[in-house]
């Protein structure tokens, strides 16, 4: 058995499509195009290269791009007045704070700071405390833990009563997917450092989440057959047969992994594209909701 290779390329590219058509709706009705607004602390290669393909997917869709790049001693009140600012822009309907800051800088002070109707990253306490409690919703949800919803809800015809375990209890990506999750229905067990017998637990997912920032940790004999593998994780690994000295790979064995499970995301190319799709998604109605 050969497992299905989700194409995260693909779906994204599905949903920058639709976006893109709204957004020119927009434009064509005389209304103002989207604007995002990228904040960017220090010199970090990362995230420098992060925020430049943010703000290149948003030019692709017809919204406006914002970039403000601040030196990595910037103070938290300086970080924070550009954020209060920004909140006053009216040509700016969402905004994000690229993560993480460089140290000594409030991450919890500088994410409250951005207007709750503009977290368009969905990191605010108040978005991810509505995510949390039955019956109420958020204003937006965080993209990558969306994006890997997406990619399950076009892979599977229904989440339901499905045993899912995710790998990884982080703020940004292991903790909101799993409360999406059971706003699916779905019954789900969340695995982090301290969890025993790792491998047996894992064993029992028809769904499978890896978030946890370690290399191929995920071995084949991990994964239950039939299973759905969704691989959120990017590592560098040293490899001389590539120009650049390296290449990316999973939290997942790709390759054992494609002998067990019925679908698994690739990396790159799996859940990255739908990270970006679901920012410009949550711009989009970030917008629609400031005009009204």
């Amino acid at each position: 058995m050969s497992a299905r290779i989700i194409d995260g390329k693909k779906i994204a590219a599905d949903v920058r499509a639709d976006i893109t058509a709204q957004v020119t709706d927009r434009k064509n009705a005389g209304l103002p195009q989207p604007g995002l607004a990228a904040v960017l602390v220090g010199e970090d290669p990362a995230s420098q290269v992060y925020v430049r393909a943010k703000q290149r997917a948003c030019e692709e869709v017809g919204m406006l791009s914002f970039g403000f790049n601040l030196p990595a001693d910037c103070t938290q009140s300086r970080l924070e007045g550009l954020l209060r600012e920004l909140n006053a822009d009216t040509r700016v309907h969402g905004i994000l704070v690229q993560l993480p800051l460089p140290s000594g800088l409030d991450e919890e002070s500088a994410l409250n700071s951005v207007a709750l109707e503009k977290d368009v990253d969905g990191f605010h306490p108040v978005n991810i405390g509505r995510l949390a409690q039955k019956g109420r919703e958020p204003l937006f949800i965080p993209c990558t833990p969306a994006g890997v919803i997406h990619l399950l809800k076009t892979t599977l015809p229904t989440l339901e009563g499905k045993n899912a375990v995710v790998l990884g209890r982080s703020n940004i990506v292991g903790m909101p997917v799993a409360l999406l999750l059971v706003r699916e229905n779905a019954t789900v067990t969340i695995c982090h450092s301290r969890t025993q017998n790792l491998p047996s637990v894992t064993r029992r997912a028809n769904i499978l989440i890896a978030a946890i920032g370690r290399e191929e940790m995920v071995r084949g004999d991990w994964i239950k057959p039939g299973a759905v593998v969704i691989d959120v994780g990017v590592n560098r690994v040293e490899d001389d047969t590539k120009d650049r000295g390296y290449r990316l790979v999973g939290d997942v064995a790709f390759d054992e992994a494609l002998g067990v499970a019925e679908a698994v995301t690739p990396v790159p190319g799996g859940v990255g594209p739908m990270t970006i799709a679901m920012l410009l998604r949550n711009t989009l109605i970030a917008a629609q909701r400031q005009e009204t």
